[in-house]
Formats: structure tokens, sequence, C-alpha cells
């Protein structure tokens, strides 16, 4: 149950967009543009890093949604859960291994980023446009952490979160 009572009980942010749209409909609409738009990185390497992002800070809902998203668009479930384990052991590309250490240490310390840290990403072979990217959609994460934590949206399982995304779904074409 939100913590916001006028909220539906199975309510997300996607109800809470709906509610409010003076406040997230140009959010929403970045978002979209960001995560569908234009990118040299694939919609489910952004799914991914959403949800890796996500997960690294301790956002549970967040990356849990994004999970399945990510798994959706043929992620594989044990390259994301590799990844929250330990990023150069991942199952995943080494082309990305730099670029995910990137959203890792912006997720969790981003005071601590340097110029060797960008380096990194672009020796790897990532053009900055990618990176742009990247930060961005590291960014959308803590924005949705923010989010889902401050209306006390319940941490959901991964069946769940297939559930409330259509939830989400519906909430806004209905608005």
């Amino acid at each position: 149950m939100p913590f916001i009572k006028s909220l539906p009980e199975k309510s997300g942010p996607g109800a809470v967009f709906a509610k409010f749209p003076q406040i997230y409909g140009l959010w929403s609409q970045l978002s979209q543009e960001l995560m569908n738009g234009p990118s040299p990185l694939s919609q489910g390497e952004r799914e991914m890093i959403l949800a890796f992002a996500a997960g690294a800070a301790g956002c549970k809902f967040v990356y849990a949604a994004h999970s399945e998203v990510a798994y959706g668009w043929g992620i594989a479930r044990e390259a994301l859960e590799g990844l929250m384990k330990n990023v150069d052991t991942a199952p995943v590309d080494a082309k990305l291994k730099p670029l995910m250490k990137y959203v890792h240490k912006l997720a969790t310390a981003p005071s601590t980023m340097t110029q060797a840290d960008v380096d990194a990403v672009l020796a790897a072979g990532w053009e900055e446009l990618a990176l742009h990217h990247a930060i961005a959609i590291t960014a959308r994460a803590a924005f949705m952490q923010r989010v889902a934590e401050g209306y006390g949206f319940t941490p959901m399982t991964p069946e769940v979160a297939a559930a409330q995304m259509a939830y989400d779904q519906r909430s806004r074409d209905a608005h």
C-alpha cells in the first residue's frame, strides 16, 4: 500500500505520473525518448543499465520492474544477475564491462567519478553519445528510486513486476 492513501493500493509510478501530469508529463516524455528513441545502446542494453543502476543503489522496486523489461528485450537473466554480483565476472560482452562499472560507480558513489572512468568507457570502444545515454539512464534510475521509495511502493517480485507494468500502462492509457 502506498504511503499516499489517494493512490490505488497496487499502484506504481505510472499511477503517480497519470495523477500529476503537470509535474510528471514532461518527465514521462523524456523517459520514453531516452529508453526507446535513437541511441547507440539497444533498448535491451538501456533497460539493463536502468535495472542495474537501480539494483546497485538498492532500489528493489525499480530493479525488479526494469529487469523484467530488460529480459523482454532479450537480455539474459544470467547477465543482469551476474552484473549485480560482480561486473568483472558477469557473462556480458567485454565491451559492456567498463560501461557497467561506470554506471555502478555513478549510481553508488557519484562524487568519486574521475576522468579515468570516462577514459575506460571510451577506450572500450563506446562513443561519447553512448556514455551520455548511460549517464542519463543512471540518473533516471535515481529519480525513479526516489519516486518509488518516496511514495512507498512495495518492493516487488519478478511475477508482480509484469502485472505492475501492465497496470501502469492501463493507468497511462486512461489519462
